[in-house]
């Protein structure tokens, strides 16, 4: 008994000590490393749990191969002599970054359609859909068994007898309470249905913090969605104490290449069934006046994080304005401190955050960061009616940054996101148009109310920031 117990702590000492040196091998920021390591030495056993199911560094994995990932994003060539709006010369740095860091190639004349409620977003999807004549590509983080799941899965599965190709890709842990039979009725009917790194212990247990949190939907390839909202009631009806504030858009022209791609490269990493003929890249309808733009879809797995460098780079080089919403500002180091390098150079900062949010522990945490915004002279405004889960990044006249990812260490760092970086003034002015409109509903807070508010507060929020990369 006693060699066994000798045999079990010297196994157990090796492996602490073997994580250690995985962790410092890795060479990660020393923020991340540190408190690892402390974890692991003075609890070895919570440590460990929480380093397997929340700490490993997956950035040298893939989940597709190389020859794969060529053969979808040949698709993507663009001919150079299209006649359409270019990308603005001074955002051509920002351009040649997203193509190095994840070939995201610039596309040209989208057509880009706005809808700021769940109502007309799911109104303009079913349309789109029932016109469908080839294929459905649908992505969603959250697809639930509700009365909007239900309508739509009952829409696909009409498609599908009329012989459209349909396929659907959804988060294993967004859809985790969606009882199994709902995605069975659409398997039965023909309709491809696949989680995204399927939670089956053991083999993806330790993948269960990196979850896909895109949005996209490519009808015909010809049509496509993408944006906040995912497949639910509360989209429409709200969480229950307000509205539901979110932003998502329709697109068309050159724009729909980059959601085909990104839609069959994580449904090849999921099937192992690359798909990648010219039927799903049917020649686009390119609008003279439309707009230039890069798909961005980020994740864990590969070296660079080019969600969070992409808008890091924007926010630096901004020359009059950075308007922000998010329904969580749980913001890198480099992220908080361009923002406030921004304002602190006279730049118009502007960050809006629900006053009220579905996630009471993350929003006290996102609060404190606010401090040394304000200290900075970013202004904060508190959006009141409900809660807001739109993303938006808007700099100066003519970028605009539309998609799923939220501004957190979960969306930069550990989630599967897609963002457009769109270049238009015309875009631009019309999302700036509906943040104006948002801001006429937002309380504006102020140093005084703020830095005034109770210290039982200020504690719970300042300890809540400790566990933000985890959040």
């Amino acid at each position: 008994m006693q060699v066994l117990s000798i045999l079990f702590l010297t196994i157990y000492t090796l492996a602490i000590v073997g994580v250690i040196l995985v962790i410092i091998t890795d060479n990660r920021n020393p923020l991340k490393s540190v408190p690892w390591i402390i974890v692991l030495l003075l609890a070895p056993v919570v440590g460990l749990v929480f380093y397997f199911f929340f700490g490993q560094n997956l950035s040298k994995q893939r989940i597709i191969s190389r020859r794969t990932r060529r053969r979808i994003n040949t698709r993507l060539e663009v001919r150079g002599d299209i006649d359409c709006p270019r990308i603005p010369e001074r955002w051509a740095p920002l351009s040649e970054l997203l193509v190095n860091t994840i070939q995201a190639v610039p596309l040209y004349g989208s057509r880009i359609t706005p809808y700021t409620d769940g109502r007309s977003k799911m109104d303009a999807l079913c349309e789109a859909i029932a016109n469908a004549r080839h294929h459905i590509h649908l992505q969603y983080y959250i697809f639930c068994d509700d009365r909007t799941g239900r309508n739509l899965r009952d829409l696909l599965i009409r498609k599908a007898r009329e012989g459209v190709e349909v396929r659907i890709l959804y988060d294993d842990v967004g859809c985790a309470r969606v009882k199994k039979r709902f995605f069975k009725a659409m398997r039965r009917e023909g309709i491809e249905v696949r989680a995204f790194l399927h939670v089956q212990f053991p083999l993806f247990t330790s993948k269960v913090n990196y979850r896909n949190h895109r949005k996209i939907v490519v009808i015909d390839g010809r049509i496509g969605f993408l944006g906040g909202m995912n497949i639910a009631d509360r989209y429409i009806d709200g969480p229950g104490w307000g509205t539901w504030r979110d932003t998502h858009f329709r697109i068309e022209g050159g724009g729909i290449a980059g959601l085909q791609a990104s839609f069959l490269s994580d449904w090849s990493a999921t099937t192992k069934q690359p798909i990648a003929d010219a039927a799903y890249y049917p020649a686009p309808t390119l609008f003279a006046d439309g707009a230039a733009l890069q798909l961005v879809a980020g994740g864990p797995f590969g070296k660079w994080r080019t969600l969070l460098q992409g808008e890091s780079y924007a926010i630096a080089n901004a020359r009059r304005r950075i308007w922000i919403q998010t329904p969580y500002y749980l913001p890198s180091e480099v992220l908080n401190t361009a923002l406030q390098t921004a304002a602190l150079a006279g730049r118009d900062v502007r960050l809006m955050l629900p006053e009220r949010s579905d996630a009471r522990i993350v929003n006290l945490a996102s609060h404190s960061f606010l401090d040394d915004m304000l200290k900075a002279g970013v202004k904060i405004l508190f959006y009141r009616p409900g809660f807001l889960h739109s993303k938006l990044l808007i700099v100066d006249d003519d970028l605009t940054v539309i998609g799923s990812a939220n501004m957190d260490f979960r969306s930069f760092e550990h989630n599967f996101e897609v963002n457009a970086f769109v270049y238009d003034r015309d875009f631009t002015d019309r999302m700036s148009a509906i943040y104006e409109a948002d801001t006429a509903q937002c309380h504006a807070v102020t140093p005084n109310e703020w830095f005034h508010r109770p210290r039982y507060r200020r504690i719970m929020e300042s300890f809540l920031r400790l566990f933000a990369p985890l959040m």
